[in-house]
C-alpha cells in the first residue's frame, strides 16, 4: 500500500510540476507575442543591440544623417503630397503618402521598417521623386496612422502591398513600379516578391531586411533575454498564428525571394549587428532572377544610404537603369 501511495504522490507531483511549467511556457509565450508584434507607440530602442560601428564611421553617418534630413525637410515643404486610404482583406484602414509627378509612370512604393511610420522613408523618396518617380510611402499596419494591433513583420504587410499595387495600377495602367524597403521595410518586399505581382513592378530593393520572423526573433531571443528557441518561440509562434493570423516560421522572406521573378537588388551594412549581413547573403543566393548585392564598409543596421549617399544612390539607379530598365 506505502508503495502505491508513494506512487500516486509521485505522479500527482510531476503532473502538478508540468502543468506549472506549461502554466509558465503559455504565460512567457503570450508575453513575448506582446512584446515583439504588439502594436507600439515608440520606436523599439530597446530590441536593438549596442551597434559595433567604430567611433570614425558613426560620426560620418551621423554628419550625413543630419544633412540628409534638412536636405528632406526643405523637399517635404515644396512638393506636393497628400494622404490617401485603402482598406486591408481583414478590414483595417490603411493610409499612405502620395508624391505625385505630373506626366509619369514612373513609381516608387517605400516601405518603411519595424516601429517606423513612412517619414522614415521619405529621405529615400526625396531621390526618388526628384529622379521623376511619383512615390507611395504607406504607414504598415499597427503603425503610423494605420490601424492595426499586430504588427506584420512583413508577411500580412505583403498583402496590403498587393492592394496598394491594385490602387496604383487602377489609376494608372501604364504604371513601372519599384518596391523598396529598409528592414521590416526589407523584408516585406522581398516578401512581395514570392506573390502574383501585377506585370507592372519592375524590380525590388531589400535594404537591410531579414531572412524570416523566426530568424531575426529567435536571434532576439537570444541577445535580449538568453534564451534558446526552443521550446519559448515555438509557444510564441502558435500563439501568432492563433492572435496576430500568421506563425513566425511560415513569415520567409528566404522563400519568397526563391519564387521571384523581378530584378532585386540587395543591399546591408557590414557591421550590422542586429539584422546579421550574412543574412543579405543567404538571400542573394536564394533570388533565381537577375540580381545585385551591395554590402556599405562601415554601416550599422538602416545606416547604408547615410554611410555612403553617393555609393548607395549610384548603385540604386544603376540598377533600375540596367536591370528594371524603367527608363
Amino acid at each position: 500500500m506505502a508503495g502505491k501511495k508513494g506512487k500516486r504522490i509521485f505522479v500527482g507531483v510531476l503532473v502538478s510540476v508540468l502543468v506549472i511549467f506549461i502554466a509558465a511556457l503559455i504565460f512567457a509565450g503570450n508575453y513575448l507575442v506582446n512584446f515583439a508584434i504588439g502594436r507600439r507607440s515608440a520606436p523599439a530602442y530597446d530590441v536593438v543591440p549596442a551597434s559595433e560601428v567604430v567611433s570614425e564611421d558613426a560620426a560620418v553617418i551621423e554628419k550625413n544623417r543630419n544633412e540628409i534630413s534638412a536636405a528632406t525637410k526643405a523637399w517635404y515643404e515644396k512638393v506636393e503630397h497628400r494622404v490617401d486610404e485603402i482598406k486591408s482583406a481583414d478590414g483595417l484602414s490603411l493610409k499612405g503618402e502620395i508624391f505625385s509627378q505630373k506626366d509619369s509612370n514612373l513609381w516608387l512604393v517605400a516601405v518603411h521598417g519595424y516601429s517606423g511610420r513612412r517619414q522614415g522613408m521619405f529621405d529615400i523618396a526625396r531621390f526618388y521623386y526628384e529622379k521623376g518617380f511619383n512615390v507611395l510611402a504607406p504607414d504598415n499596419r499597427a503603425h503610423g496612422e494605420s490601424e492595426g494591433k499586430w504588427v506584420g513583420m512583413g508577411w500580412l504587410d505583403r498583402k496590403d502591398i498587393l492592394i496598394w499595387l491594385d490602387k496604383i495600377t487602377e489609376e494608372n495602367p501604364d504604371a513601372k513600379i519599384i518596391l523598396h524597403g529598409i528592414s521590416m521595410g526589407g523584408a516585406t518586399v522581398m516578401m512581395c516578391a514570392g506573390e502574383n505581382l501585377p506585370s507592372n513592378v519592375k524590380g525590388i530593393v531589400d535594404d537591410c531586411g531579414y531572412t524570416s520572423v523566426w530568424d531575426i526573433f529567435s536571434d532576439e531571443l537570444s541577445v535580449l533575454f538568453h534564451l534558446p528557441s526552443f521550446p519559448l518561440l515555438n509557444v510564441a509562434s502558435g500563439m501568432a498564428k492563433l492572435r496576430a493570423g500568421y506563425s513566425f516560421g511560415e513569415a520567409s522572406s528566404l522563400k519568397s525571394v526563391s519564387k521571384a521573378k523581378v530584378p532585386m537588388l540587395f543591399i546591408h551594412g557590414e557591421k550590422d549587428n542586429f539584422v546579421h549581413t550574412e543574412m543579405v547573403h543567404k538571400v542573394y543566393e536564394a533570388c533565381p532572377t537577375s540580381k545585385k548585392k551591395l554590402v556599405v564598409e562601415g554601416a550599422g543596421h538602416g545606416e547604408s544610404y547615410q554611410k555612403d549617399p553617393e555609393l548607395y544612390l549610384k548603385t540604386v539607379f544603376d540598377f533600375l537603369a540596367t536591370e528594371c530598365a524603367v527608363y
